[in-house]
């Protein structure tokens, strides 16, 4: 495989020469990593000196007073900010979890409000999606559902597609890929748990992906203690993300 290069095509858009303002994070499915990824994306960026938000529309599948996604994000990554807008109990999509939950679902413009202000005091803010990037999240005030990419198109957002390594991932990835091309999102890939016992479909995976993929986070990252997964999160990401992974071919050397 050859170097990371700023002449792939994804990295044409200008976005990714400074990355700044709204990020979306989202993924090709749910449980892909996209929490992991977060946090990794977070502290990279705080190392590199800038002041990270980290955002979460909302959360569904949290009991009362349990600690959620951001807790976690908090506990790795330590953002300037980070703060969940809603939680629902149930494990569903969040306007399905409102709705079973009966309470006010997420109202679009205020989470763009709520977005825009923290980007008015961050560097760069971190979006988490829920799932992937279709799942109606809330309502829009004419009551039609709204996606993570309508946030997306509204914040004006680059995205971060958290993706897996294994069997399907290409149809999976190319299918969000297409999405965001569609509204004009630019967009890279970052697989969310690569294997530590790797095998041929991982490997061919990757290759495929490398064209767009901004970084690698490894397989139980998140049982790191917080110090050490602050240190090693930008040897996992591509200098597009704050890391300093510039060329795959080492890294494939470093895990191999």
């Amino acid at each position: 495989m050859r170097p990371v290069s700023r002449d792939d095509p994804v990295w044409s858009d200008p976005a990714w020469a400074d990355l700044h303002g709204p990020v979306l994070v989202t993924g090709t499915d749910t449980g892909v990593g996209k929490t992991v990824v977060t946090a990794a994306i977070a502290a990279a960026a705080t190392a590199a000196g800038r002041r990270v938000a980290v955002v979460k529309p909302a959360e569904s599948g949290v009991e009362d007073g349990a600690p959620g996604d951001i807790a976690e994000v908090v506990r790795l990554a330590a953002p300037a900010t980070a703060l969940t807008l809603t939680e629902y109990p149930d494990p569903l999509a969040p306007l399905i979890a409102a709705r079973v939950a009966q309470a006010a679902p997420l109202a679009l413009y205020d989470v763009v409000d709520s977005i825009r202000t923290q980007v008015k005091q961050h560097d760069l803010v971190l979006v988490e999606g829920a799932g992937g990037l279709l799942v109606p999240m809330g309502v829009r005030p004419s009551g039609e559902p709204w996606t993570v990419a309508d946030l997306g198109l509204l914040l004006g957002a680059s995205a971060v597609v958290v993706t897996r390594a294994g069997l399907g991932t290409l149809n999976h990835t190319a299918l969000t890929m297409e999405a965001l091309e569609r509204r004009a999102l630019p967009a890279c890939a970052v697989i969310g748990a690569w294997p530590a016992q790797p095998e041929a479909v991982h490997w061919t995976n990757l290759s495929e992906l490398r064209p767009r993929l901004a970084g690698v986070v490894p397989e139980g990252s998140s049982r790191l203690a917080p110090g050490v997964f602050q240190r090693s999160a930008p040897g996992w990401l591509t200098p597009q993300l704050f890391g300093v992974l510039d060329d795959w071919r080492v890294w494939i050397e470093e895990i191999d």
